[in-house]
C-alpha cells in the first residue's frame, strides 16, 4: 500500500513541478509574474478561484466541525457562497481597475497610509493562512507515512516544495497549477462521497451512528456561534486579495465576469462533498485515532475508509490542494511587500529581472515566517478563524466602500483598517475587560463593530473625496 501511495504523491508532484517550471521559463516582465501577463482565460481563473479558495481551511478545520457537528459545518462555507453572489457584481470593476494588488486600490481610492495598514494586515492574515496549509499538508504526509515521517518533518517537506514552485514563476505558476489540481480534486471527491455514503449504510446506517444534532441546520452550536463561522468567511471572500489578483490578472472584464458563475457552481459543490465526506467519516470511525485530531478526519477516511487506489487518489487530491492553497496565499502577500514597498518606496525604476529577483526573494522569505508559525499553531481552526477575522474586520469594509460609498475618505478607511487590526489582535488580551455577553464572543464581533464605526464616523466628519479618487470606481 505505501508503494501505492509513493507512486499518486510522486506523480502529483512531478506534474506540479514541470508546471512550474514550464511557467517559469515564459516569466519575462513584473506584469508576467505578478498578474500572468494579465492574460487568464475565463476556464483557467474557475479553476484556480475555486482551488486557491478551498484548502486546508475547507479540509481540515471544516472537517473538524463537520465532524462534531455535522451538517452545521456547512456554515462556514455558506458565507462564501452569499460573498460569491456578491462578487459577480464585483469582478468587472476590479478588472477594470486592473492594478497588481489591493493596497494599489487602497491607495488610489484613499491614500498612501491605507496602503501601507492595508499591507501590514494582509501580511498578516496570509502568511497565517499559509502557515495552516503547511501544518495540514504536514499531517497529511504523517498519515501516510506514519513511520518515516512526523507531522513536524512533513511540515517541513510541503513548506520547502510550496515555496520551490510559488517563487519559481509567481500567478502563471499558481494558476496552471491550480487548474491541474481543482480538476483532479473535483473529479475525486464526486467518485468517493458515494462509496463513502453507501460503506456508511446509507441515510439509516448514518442516523444509526451518529446523534441527532448531526442532522440539524446548526448541528451542536447556537446561532450566534454559526455568526462568528459565517461572517468571518463571507467577509474574507468579499475582500480576498488572492481573488482580486486573479480578476486583474484576466484577459477581459468579461472573462471576470465569467469566471465568477462557474466558480459558484464548483464551490457550492465541492465544500458540500468535503463536508458530506467528513460527516460519513465521522459515521465509519466515531471513536479512536480520528477521534483523538478530528481535523485529520477526511485523509484518515482515505486511508482506511476507501479501497486502497481511491484512498491514494484521494489523498493525494488532499495534498496537491493543500499546496495550491499554500502558494496562492503565499505568493500575494509576497507581492504587495514587492509592489507596495519596494517598487514604490525603495526602487521605483527597478528593472523587470530585478523585480522578478525580489519577489522571489520574497516569496522565500515569508515563506519561512508561515513555517515558524505552522510549527507552533496547535489548532487549525483556530488559526483560520483568527485569520479570516484579522482581513474580515480591517480590509473587506473599506475596499467595498471604494466601489460602493462616494462618501467614504481616506482617514475613514485609515481609521478602519486600524481599528479591525487592533481589536483583532489584542482581543485575546483584553476581551475579559467587557461584560460577559460581550467577552465571550469570538473577535469577529467586536473587530467589526469597530472597523465600520470608524469607517462612518471619520468620513463624516473628515472632507469629501475629490472627483479624480473617485473616477475610477464608478459604475
Amino acid at each position: 500500500m505505501s508503494t501505492l501511495y509513493i507512486v499518486v504523491l510522486a506523480v502529483i508532484t512531478v506534474a506540479l513541478l514541470s508546471v512550474a517550471i514550464q511557467r517559469a521559463f515564459m516569466v519575462k516582465s513584473k506584469a508576467d509574474y505578478l498578474v500572468a501577463g494579465r492574460s487568464l482565460p475565463a476556464f483557467v481563473l474557475v479553476l484556480t478561484l475555486l482551488t486557491s479558495w478551498i484548502g486546508a481551511g475547507s479540509l481540515f478545520a471544516g472537517a473538524e466541525s463537520a465532524y462534531k457537528n455535522g451538517v452545521g459545518a456547512l456554515w462556514i462555507p455558506a458565507g462564501g457562497w452569499v460573498g460569491l453572489l456578491l462578487i459577480y457584481f464585483i469582478a468587472p470593476r476590479a478588472r477594470r481597475f486592473a492594478q497588481f494588488t489591493l493596497p494599489d486600490l487602497l491607495e488610489v481610492r484613499y491614500n498612501q497610509t491605507a496602503r501601507v495598514l492595508g499591507t501590514i494586515a494582509i501580511l498578516f492574515a496570509y502568511t497565517a493562512i499559509t502557515s495552516y496549509q503547511f501544518r495540514g499538508g504536514g499531517d497529511v504526509l504523517h498519515l501516510i507515512f506514519p513511520d518515516n515521517v512526523s507531522p513536524e518533518l512533513g511540515t517541513w517537506i510541503i513548506a520547502c516544495f510550496v515555496i520551490l514552485t510559488t517563487a519559481l514563476a509567481g500567478m502563471s505558476s499558481v494558476a496552471y497549477m491550480d487548474v491541474l489540481i481543482g480538476s483532479l480534486v473535483t473529479t475525486i471527491c464526486l467518485i468517493a462521497a458515494p462509496m463513502l455514503y453507501f460503506k456508511a449504510g446509507g441515510w439509516a446506517g448514518l442516523h444509526a451512528v451518529l446523534p441527532e444534532t448531526h442532522f440539524h441546520p446548526l448541528g451542536t452550536i447556537n446561532f450566534t456561534q454559526a455568526m462568528e463561522f459565517f461572517l468571518p468567511t463571507l467577509l474574507l471572500m468579499l475582500g480576498n486579495q488572492v481573488m482580486y489578483q486573479k480578476f486583474f490578472s484576466a484577459k477581459t472584464e468579461r472573462d471576470a465576469k465569467i469566471s465568477v458563475v462557474g466558480w459558484i457552481i464548483g464551490t457550492v459543490i465541492l465544500e458540500s462533498l468535503i463536508v458530506a465526506i467528513a460527516i460519513f467519516g465521522s459515521a465509519l470511525f466515531p471513536t479512536g485515532e480520528v477521534a483523538l485530531h478530528p481535523r485529520e478526519t477526511i485523509p484518515y477516511t482515505a486511508r482506511h475508509g476507501l479501497p486502497a487506489l481511491m484512498g491514494a487518489l484521494l489523498l493525494g487530491a488532499v495534498f496537491a490542494k493543500v499546496i495550491s492553497t499554500a502558494s496562492n496565499y503565499l505568493f500575494s502577500p509576497a507581492t504587495n511587500l514587492v509592489n507596495d514597498v519596494f517598487v514604490r518606496y525603495i526602487w521605483r525604476d527597478a528593472s523587470n529581472k530585478r523585480v522578478i529577483i525580489i519577489s522571489r526573494l520574497m516569496v522565500v522569505l515569508l515563506g519561512a515566517w508561515a513555517l515558524y508559525q505552522a510549527l507552533y499553531a496547535q489548532s487549525i481552526l483556530a488559526k483560520m478563524l483568527y485569520a479570516y477575522t484579522i482581513y474580515s474586520a480591517a480590509i473587506t469594509p473599506v475596499i467595498l466602500a471604494a466601489f460602493y460609498w462616494k462618501r467614504v475618505t481616506a482617514w475613514g478607511a485609515v481609521a478602519s483598517i486600524a481599528a479591525g487590526t487592533v481589536v483583532t489582535l489584542s482581543w485575546d488580551y483584553v476581551h475579559a475587560l467587557f461584560p460577559a455577553w460581550i467577552a465571550e464572543r469570538d473577535a469577529i464581533f467586536p473587530a467589526l463593530a469597530a472597523s465600520l464605526v470608524a469607517l462612518v464616523v471619520v468620513s463624516f466628519v473628515t472632507p469629501k473625496p475629490s472627483e479624480k479618487q473617485l473616477a475610477q470606481f464608478g459604475g
